[in-house]
């Protein structure tokens, strides 16, 4: 069932993606506990966030903060309080990967196709498709 000219052999998480309300004091705490600063930190106006990431490649850490009280992370925030927001996988063709997910019947969340943290061409698919997890795809284009 797996056509390998459209996702890798086995998922590769790219990030696991974590809602903080401060990410001056969030980064603060998780560089203390990784013995780290984040590798990087920008701002997405795509998503409404502030975003920093531990650690390089595969398996990174991502705090989001809200930029504004209309931000998705800051209603998420609202509605469940900091902790784990999505998980992120690598696929090679983000266009494959999202008609493949509508096909098996997943629930794309508007826009289908947008730009997140470094650039990176990404879609999220709705927790009901998934038993409860937000997952984000991210297109590596160096995987292609």
């Amino acid at each position: 069932m797996n056509d390998r000219n459209e996702s890798p052999e086995a998922p590769i998480i790219d990030h696991v993606g974590i809602a903080v309300n401060s990410l001056r004091e969030a980064a603060a705490r998780w560089s203390a506990i990784l013995g780290e600063p984040p590798a990087g930190e920008e701002t997405v106006p795509s998503e409404g966030i502030r975003a920093a990431f531990f650690g390089e490649g595969p398996g990174r850490v991502e705090l989001l903060a809200p930029l504004t009280r209309e931000s998705p992370i800051a209603h998420f925030l609202e509605r469940r309080g900091p902790g784990i927001h999505h998980l992120c996988v690598r696929v090679v063709d983000l266009e494959a990967a999202v008609a493949r997910a509508e096909r098996s019947g997943a629930e794309v969340i508007p826009p289908r196709v947008r730009t997140g943290a470094g650039g990176a061409r990404i879609a999220f698919l709705h927790p009901r498709s998934l038993g409860g997890v937000l997952l984000e795809m991210r297109e590596d284009p160096a995987a292609g």
